[in-house]
């Protein structure tokens, strides 16, 4: 620091500074409005799930013909950590994860790997066995979600809206995919009488084979000709309700049609597998994903404008209701910080007026929004997004980003007081104070090493705790060094504290004060030492008593109930 002098060289090039203060405020107010919006950061959920289904088969059977040779591919797979099985009666599930430290490239390998192993795995399984049916999407999540209801409206109807709503809304930017929930399986119902049966001598399950053996579909061959090849294909699938109760059924040495013996219906599952209610009406819910560039506060806006559009043109009596909201609770959230920005702009302002001046506390005001416009420049560039984690940060900077300000304007202000002109005082609060400033930024980043680091899923979530503060508390050091300089130059009068002190500007009450409480700490410096050791144990020992959760409580107001 003694060979280069940064205040001095920004102090004797301020043409150059300027340029480049009016290129950081503007360049930090387009990056601000520019940064992607969303609740939580992008991380990868190292887990998918496989869920087979049998059904009457016993947990046991599942077990030992099911899972027991998917378990066995899986051997054969790099990068997985662990398996976890469980079996059911009629189904089971099974959960792999992936080592730690996993890289997104060697995750994505791990999913493809293991979704060809199960597909080869399918054709070898028992008959009957449906799947496996594998997760591994955990990552996306519902950021906006739908009602569509209608009063007296039936649930086909409903599902053909809903159909129709979702096509037209996958059509708006930033949409990865939509899912309709709650919509129930179409079925075909076959409804007899056992009695009747029994007195023409029809079994049911001579009905389930003539369906079957009627509605399958098997090779007829094929007729090779000089230029052509046609394939011969037997028709008789069934297309419609009345194709079914055409089906021939034996009855006694004599062909009836099942529609003789049966009522063949069209319908939805019942008892329905899954069903969703919204304010004690039956709906149909739309889950919006949005891909992982998006910005969810455009997403929003968007949708909204879109729905506004389909609402008008869906038929009478359909209902679109935003049921989930996303983009209000991130708007809420950067409010927020927008207000935390704010009170601590105030804060800073009235300390410093009350400590050191109203000139002193505009210089030392103005380094927060000019810090904050770097950190912005840079999330930018490396395609951060404002989140819960990197707004945390950059609240838990702003307490940071005015100690360098201080510190150096302070010692400037003390040697003008001792006589010292502004140039040659600011170059000498750089060359005193900028060693012990820039070890202090670089503790207080090393302070978040091992979360930026971490090469795990903590990591990839909280890691931008690291990555923010560090930006911020270096870009700080470097604005203390050459933009708190060049403002206090221009607004620091030149005579400015020459007369607030006759003689010694550290022989006042509170310096004597300050002076003589660290004089006794050094005469005592083993109490001191070992008050300070003591502090640290205490302080381990009752981490242990504080709770540990990865997420934190969400402020949403609502709750959940589940009844088997």
């Amino acid at each position: 620091m003694n060979n280069f002098n940064l205040t001095d060289w920004a102090l004797r090039h301020r043409a150059i500074v300027l340029f480049m203060l009016l290129l950081v405020a503007v360049a930090g107010v387009f990056s601000f409005t520019r940064l992607g919006q969303l609740e939580d950061p992008n991380f990868s959920v190292p887990s998918m799930t496989t869920m087979v289904i049998w059904p009457g088969a016993t947990a046991q059977q599942m077990q030992d013909q099911v899972l027991n040779r998917m378990e066995k591919k899986f051997e054969q797979i790099d990068n997985f950590e662990k398996v976890v099985t469980y079996a059911r009666q009629g189904y089971a599930g099974m959960t792999l994860t992936v080592r730690g430290g996993t890289s997104k490239a060697d995750q994505r390998e791990a999913w493809y790997q293991a979704r060809k192993k199960l597909n080869d795995l399918s054709l070898e399984l028992p008959d009957g066995v449906i799947g496996p049916i594998v997760n591994d999407e955990y990552g996306d999540v519902y950021g906006l979600m739908y009602a569509v209801k209608g009063d007296g409206i039936g649930h086909a109807d409903l599902s053909d809206a809903a159909e129709d709503i979702k096509r037209r809304m996958l059509k708006v930017p930033m949409v990865k995919k939509i899912d309709v929930i709650g919509k129930q399986a179409k079925r075909v119902y076959v409804e007899f009488s056992h009695e009747r049966l029994a007195a023409l001598g029809i079994t049911p399950l001579a009905i389930a084979e003539s369906l079957k053996s009627q509605n399958a579909m098997l090779p007829a061959g094929q007729i090779d000709t000089n230029g052509d090849r046609v394939m011969v294909r037997v028709s008789g699938q069934f297309t419609s309700e009345e194709a079914i109760r055409n089906v021939p059924i034996a009855a006694g040495g004599r062909q009836i049609k099942l529609g003789d013996v049966a009522t063949v219906t069209r319908g939805f599952e019942d008892p329905p597998t899954y069903t969703v209610r919204h304010n004690g009406q039956p709906v149909l819910m739309l889950g919006i994903t949005m891909t992982s560039d998006g910005n969810i506060v455009d997403l929003g806006n968007a949708m909204e404008t879109a729905v506004d559009k389909i609402q008008s043109e869906l038929p009478h009596g359909v209902e679109l209701e935003r049921v989930a909201d996303q983009p209000s609770t991130v708007k809420d959230a950067i409010w927020d910080f927008e207000r935390s920005l704010m009170e601590a702009l105030i804060i800073v302002i009235a300390v410093s007026l009350a400590s050191l001046g109203w000139r002193t506390g505009i210089v030392v005001a103005t380094s927060v929004p000019l810090v904050l416009g770097g950190v912005a420049l840079v999330m930018l560039v490396m395609g951060w997004n404002l989140e819960r984690i990197s707004l945390g940060s950059l609240i838990i900077a702003l307490g940071l980003l005015v100690d360098d300000a201080i510190i150096a304007i302070e010692m400037m202000v003390v040697k003008m007081e001792a006589g010292m002109d502004r140039v040659k005082a600011a170059a000498f609060s750089y060359q005193s104070t900028a060693m012990p400033r820039l070890t202090g930024a670089l503790i207080t980043v090393v302070g978040f090493l091992p979360i930026g680091l971490s090469k795990s899923t903590t990591g990839e979530y909280a890691g931008g705790i690291f990555w923010i503060v560090g930006a911020a508390v270096l870009f700080s050091w470097i604005c203390s060094g050459i933009f708190t300089p060049y403002l206090a130059v221009k607004m620091l009068p030149k005579d400015f504290g020459k007369h607030q002190h006759a003689g010694d500007p550290y022989d006042t009450k509170p310096y004597r004060r300050l002076r003589g409480l660290i004089d006794t700490a050094i005469e005592r410096r083993w109490v001191v030492i070992g008050a300070t050791f003591g502090a640290l144990a205490l302080a381990l020992a009752g981490m242990k008593f504080v709770p540990q959760q990865f997420f934190p409580n969400s402020s949403a107001l609502s709750w959940s109930s589940t009844c088997a």
